[in-house]
């Protein structure tokens, strides 16, 4: 059982490239694989999108014309250039705390209980991989708000041996390795929440004619769901 978890941990840290259609390249690792084993989840499935560099910002400030700007452009460092308060961090930050803390900027110095609205008019720092048993595995840019279902239309669909019921989705969260198992029929029929996508996401449709790996990493998590599970080494 050890020896087979060790092999888990390894293809994992590949980025499992040994699925169909992958288009990862390797990860180099310095240490020995060490056995992984499922946590208590902290991440729910319909976070926020969070901004990234590069990204093209709406912001309106009510009532106030001359500081509400259609175009805002995030650097490559992060950070916007906001009238009367200047340089503001905005990478990894939701719509909703950037909009808290440019009112709260404001109001320190020059309006009296500002109301601002951020929203992301152009995502173009981030990418979604699709692989498995898809029409066409690749990359794709997140537009606005991305959910599961619409990175695997980009994909131009499943396949038709795809098995539906076991779409992984994996996602890194402060150098950590999370993942989480969704019923595309769920989703699609309402049953089932339609989870956000973030940047750098990798997107796994699972087939009834999988390779072993694939099959193998189910049944190691068999507590996956439509919440993210840590995969932690010890």
């Amino acid at each position: 059982m050890r020896m087979r978890l060790n092999l888990l941990t390894l293809l994992l840290a590949l980025g499992l490239s040994g699925c169909a259609g992958s288009q990862l390249g390797p990860s180099v690792m310095t240490s020995p694989p060490k056995e992984i084993f499922p946590t208590t989840s902290i991440v729910t499935p319909n976070e926020e999108y969070r901004i990234g560099p590069l990204d093209e910002l709406s912001i309106t400030v009510f009532q106030e014309e001359d500081l509400s700007l259609e175009e805002v452009p995030v650097d490559a460092s992060g950070n916007i250039l906001f009238p009367l308060i200047g340089l503001v961090e905005a990478s990894g930050k939701t719509s909703r705390e950037l909009s808290a803390l440019i009112a709260q900027k404001l109001s320190s110095r020059y309006l009296v209980d500002p109301q601002v609205l951020v929203n992301v008019a152009k995502s173009s720092s981030q990418v979604v991989t699709v692989e498995g048993q898809v029409t066409r595995p690749g990359r794709f840019e997140i537009t606005g708000q991305m959910t599961l279902l619409t990175a695997i239309a980009s994909a131009q669909g499943p396949t038709a041996t795809a098995r539906l019921n076991e779409v992984l989705v994996f996602r890194n969260i402060a150098g950590e390795r999370y993942a989480a198992r969704f019923d595309l029929k769920a989703i699609r029929n309402g049953r089932a929440d339609d989870p956000l996508m973030r940047g750098n996401d990798i997107v796994v449709v699972g087939a009834s004619s999988s390779k072993a790996v694939f099959r193998d990493i189910l049944a190691a998590l068999p507590g996956l769901g439509t919440i993210f599970i840590a995969l932690q080494q010890r």
